[in-house]
């Protein structure tokens, strides 16, 4: 409860593996939180959580009805769906959202590809957005239009620019067992990195002390190449090392979306997310983060 005597009240749009994470968060601390749930064996897992369910779909035909939205803080983590390049998913959430039912607060994880290749310098949350790819694109369409709707709905909206999430269950074991192909350390582009239960923590803190049109690189300031990144993993958990292949043989070998992934490099300063939000990482490098994944035995 707060100090007016209300109960404090969230709703994750897109309760996936961060959603659970950070609403296992709040219910410990006393909030209610209600998700939105497409399928109803989702719905169910959720409510074995203790977390309420709202039934609706993003990729319906129209406005979900009854969202649980006035005076509630809502983190909006749905991705966009594949293709092109605006994000319809966020355009259905903003016009379910009746006039009177404005939420308290929005906090969207955007991507740190916005940012572009920035050929591996480091970037602020002052650098332009220069998104290079569709997949980019589509995040800084969901970014503009949820600015622009907070704008016209005085609803205060918060933006997490968030790079690579690892944690458990998001590791790339398969492709190491399976012998895929990494690039050359000297012309792997520098990747950023957050723990997942950091970065649940993290969207809390910026709902609590964000302000309206702030925008959070999130990140845990230790940039190191995706080759590098491969290696520590592969070590970690007694795998072999990836072959190293160069960037003209990767073009030959690997999927489209992985080579966006290696055309990009850059190096996130999370300075404004430490001071702005007091957060503490729990896991502040990959080394860290990887100890407390095999702890956990998973």
């Amino acid at each position: 409860m707060n100090a007016a005597g209300n109960e404090k009240k969230i709703l994750i749009i897109g309760c996936g593996d961060i959603g659970r994470r950070l609403a296992k968060l709040a219910l410990a601390e006393g909030t209610a939180v209600t998700a939105l749930a497409r399928a109803p064996e989702r719905a169910k897992e959720l409510r074995e959580l203790s977390v309420k369910t709202v039934s609706g779909d993003l990729d319906g035909p129209g406005p979900i009805a009854d969202l649980p939205t006035k005076g509630t803080t809502v983190f909006y983590f749905a991705p966009p769906p594949g293709g092109g390049e605006i994000d319809p998913r966020i355009r259905v959430f903003c016009g379910s959202v009746a006039p009177g039912e404005e939420p308290a607060k929005v906090v969207l994880i955007s991507t740190s590809g916005v940012y572009g290749d920035c050929r591996g310098e480091t970037v602020t949350e002052e650098t332009p957005p220069n998104p290079q790819t569709p997949r980019a694109r589509r995040r800084f369409d969901a970014e503009t239009i949820l600015r622009a709707w907070g704008a016209h709905r005085q609803v205060p909206v918060v933006i997490l620019r968030v790079t690579g999430i690892y944690g458990p269950g998001r590791l790339p074991l398969n492709r190491l067992r399976e012998g895929h192909p990494v690039l050359r350390e000297e012309e792997a582009p520098f990747t950023n990195r957050i723990h997942a239960e950091d970065l649940a923590r993290i969207a809390l803190a910026a709902a609590e002390k964000g302000e309206d049109g702030e925008i959070f690189n999130v990140s845990d300031g230790h940039a190191s190449t995706m080759s590098a990144y491969f290696n520590a993993v592969a070590d970690a958990f007694d795998l072999p090392r990836p072959r190293q292949i160069s960037l003209a043989e990767a073009k030959e070998v690997m999927n489209p979306l992985m080579l966006s992934y290696l055309c990009e490099s850059r190096r996130m300063d999370n300075g404004k997310m430490l001071a702005r939000l007091g957060i503490r990482l729990r896991y502040p490098d990959l080394a860290a983060g990887l100890r407390g994944i095999l702890a956990e035995g998973r």
